[in-house]
């Protein structure tokens, strides 16, 4: 039955065809039932909350699309039987218009893994999504701070300026491990705030940063002696204004003054402010400095010679499309010069500054 705008509500396959186009879904149960049936055996996978989030507003989204089409108040009251390739078009159709490419693309993928689960598990007789257009997003390429804005961006952090702003008392120490470790080791804004103190191991000279990234996958980052005295400056300022008291391996490595886990808007700030004090503020999105740190990392490895499968494993890509990304990007004509680790080289540079703005500042807090 067609309502006149091609849009399937009684659930009747629309096209017969291989590939599963226009199957209808049978089962006893409703879309909501279903989704939330999947999202349990996501988690028994154990991927992360984020990712489980991002699967919950895909799938709700399109489901309220699809319930509304149908007449129904929500996908609790939609039968899977009337999920159809169709239906589905029209909902896509609908959810497109106000979302990026992108988004739309990544929604598909999460109902093709609803529907692959679903057959998989004998509630559906077949994937419905072959009929759905999956748009192509447009190729973007990472964008990394130009190469001389790194030891700017670092000599920042280390100055650490009062905040007039807000008042805050400055932490020059933290504030410079995060923007190193940022730039150094290439990390998600997500992964560097669930580092615990043990997440730091391995021989003095030989450390490694063990990483849990998307999907719970853990990952181990190598970094370089200098980074290693950077972090190692930091730890030995949180002891000092915790009376000498050292951190447990158990607690978070980054904290705010008040000791506890540092938070998303609190790394945005620092990050933030960071840039406004090199006066790069204006190279990336609002919201996205955290992030161009990491593809500066990416960048500058893929610059120097790193293979995409070396990308993909210090950066946690769960593709290798990804990784070859930043080596497509790379301007051959400017490898010859391109020394290596730049961002070290930058850290190198500016870490005596960082102790010395530490030292004076604690001289200053005993006067």
């Amino acid at each position: 039955m067609d309502d006149g705008d091609g849009r399937d509500v009684r659930g009747e396959p629309a096209e017969a065809g291989g590939s599963g186009t226009g199957t209808s879904v049978a089962g006893g149960m409703s879309l909501g039932e279903a989704i939330a049936e999947f999202l349990r055996s996501r988690v028994a996978l154990k991927q992360s909350a984020n990712t489980l989030a991002a699967y919950r507003r895909d799938l709700e989204g399109v489901g309220e699309l699809l319930a509304r089409h149908g007449g129904y108040e929500d996908a609790d009251r939609l039968g899977l039987e009337k999920v159809t390739g169709r239906a589905l078009r029209a909902a896509f159709a609908d959810f497109a218009q106000p979302r990026a490419a992108s988004s739309v693309g990544r929604a598909w993928s999460v109902w093709n893994q609803f529907f692959t689960f679903l057959v998989a598990d004998e509630l559906a007789p077949g994937n419905p999504m072959g009929s759905v257009g999956r748009p192509k997003a447009p190729h973007r390429y990472p964008k990394p701070l130009r190469g001389e804005d790194t030891p700017e961006l670092l000599l920042a952090s280390a100055a650490a300026p009062v905040d007039k702003e807000r008042r805050r008392a400055p932490w020059p120490e933290r504030d410079f491990a995060v923007l190193a470790v940022l730039l150094c080791a290439g990390l998600r804004s997500s992964e560097l705030l669930e580092l615990a103190v043990s997440s730091l191991g391995g021989r003095r000279g030989e450390r490694i940063l063990t990483v849990r990234g998307k999907g719970g996958k853990e990952r181990a980052v190598p970094i370089e002696p200098e980074l290693e005295a950077v972090i190692e400056d930091y730890l030995a300022s949180r002891a000092a204004r915790r009376a000498g008291r050292e951190a447990a391996r158990n607690e978070p490595l980054f904290v705010g003054t008040d000791g506890e886990r540092l938070g998303r808007g609190a790394l945005q700030y620092l990050v933030g402010r960071a840039y406004r004090e090199a006066g790069v503020s204006g190279q990336v999105p609002t919201g996205a400095s955290v992030h161009a740190l990491r593809h500066t990392f990416a960048t500058r490895l893929a610059e120097d010679g790193a293979s995409a499968v070396e990308i993909m494993r210090l950066l946690g890509h769960a593709s290798l499309t990804t990784s070859q990304n930043y080596i497509d990007a790379t301007a051959r004509e400017q490898r010859a010069a391109i020394r290596a680790s730049r961002t070290s080289r930058a850290l190198r540079q500016v870490a005596g500054v960082a102790v010395r703005v530490g030292a004076e500042g604690a001289g200053a807090t005993a006067e």
